[in-house]
């Protein structure tokens, strides 16, 4: 009895390189399989796949090309978290805590010149900086999310390589967040700071999050715009969340800025700062970042400090105080 004729797949992977997959007879098929491991996350477009059919003694051999459009997804590894650090809820800067209630808000619809008495609170001040007179905001009533999760995707932050880099982190900080609120009910939207400024709302563990994990598989550090810049767009998501949790490696005293504004207009702020000098060998965080984290704290705004190799189901279920926030700064000045 002849042998039977050699099946071979030959797949090729983005940057993972060519797989050859041997076909076997299994039932009434053939079926072949290879693994992947140690693979970072990312998106890895299939370039080309074609099968290699060969005679047993190797004289005859034909190919058949079965090249389509497709893409491997590896999706980053997400944390399951009970309860988020920013439960406890934020406080104004006077110490009361913030009671959100309202679903729904004022979203920017349009402006208009300004008409005799109407209240200096509608003037929207960027319109009249570039018309040099008074413009007033046209506002509609639209739904609001009740949390969301910003992920910062500036370039210029980022320190390390993947998928040991702090950008790598903030992502699967972003992602574990996001499935934490959405597992209990929560209106929740996913709001990623890259060039393609991407958004996607999840209220359930179905479709909606299903679709962020893709967006998280696929997301890239190519953003231009710092977090500061992005959120003074008030009618964007971000900003009109009701609850606001920034996942960021920079927190420059322009970001801290918008945050503080929010907790004193009564909107709620939290803060995930992934330490830029945990994936450094000297492992020493900048001076001016441990100011800005001890403004946070005193402000009574919850912040979680994620640092290379921690759980992140410790660090994102507790808030550091605002001593903690601020060790470093304290250190170095007891040492200067």
């Amino acid at each position: 009895r002849l042998p039977p004729a050699t099946l071979v797949v030959h797949e090729r992977i983005g940057r993972l390189g060519e797989w050859e997959i041997p076909l076997r007879r299994h039932g009434g098929g053939l079926r072949g399989a290879y693994e992947l491991t140690k693979v970072p996350r990312g998106r890895y477009p299939v370039e080309s796949t074609r099968i290699v059919i060969e005679d047993p003694f190797g004289l005859e051999r034909a190919e058949v090309d079965l090249s389509r459009p497709e893409s491997l997804l590896v999706y980053p590894r997400i944390a399951t978290i009970e309860r988020v650090f920013s439960d406890a809820g934020a406080q104004t800067p006077g110490g009361r805590r913030l009671l959100l209630r309202r679903l729904t808000g004022f979203e920017l619809h349009s402006v208009r010149e300004y008409e005799q008495g109407e209240s200096l609170r509608r003037v929207h001040w960027p319109s009249t900086a570039r018309r040099g007179e008074l413009m007033v905001k046209e506002l509609e009533d639209a739904p609001r999310d009740e949390a969301a999760i910003l992920l910062d995707g500036d370039g210029s932050t980022v320190v390390g390589e993947p998928p040991d880099s702090t950008f790598e982190l903030q992502v699967r900080i972003a992602g574990s967040l996001v499935r934490a609120h959405a597992r209990r009910g929560r209106r929740t939207s996913l709001v990623v700071n890259s060039r393609a400024r991407t958004y996607q709302r999840v209220h359930s563990l179905d479709g909606d999050w299903q679709r962020a994990l893709e967006i998280l598989a696929a997301v890239e550090p190519d953003g231009y715009t710092p977090a500061s810049t992005f959120l003074a767009d008030e009618s964007g998501a971000a900003a009109r969340s009701l609850e606001l949790t920034v996942v960021t490696a920079s927190i420059a005293p322009r970001l801290v800025d918008r945050l503080l504004q929010r907790a004193l207009g009564h909107h709620a702020a939290a803060l995930v700062y992934v330490d830029p000098a945990s994936f450094t060998q000297t492992g020493e965080r900048d001076r001016q970042a441990s100011a800005q984290l001890l403004r946070l704290g005193r402000a009574g705004i919850p912040v979680a400090i994620v640092r290379q190799g921690e759980s992140l189901v410790e660090k994102l279920s507790a808030p550091e105080s605002a001593s903690a926030a601020g060790f470093a700064l304290t250190g170095e000045r007891r040492g200067g």
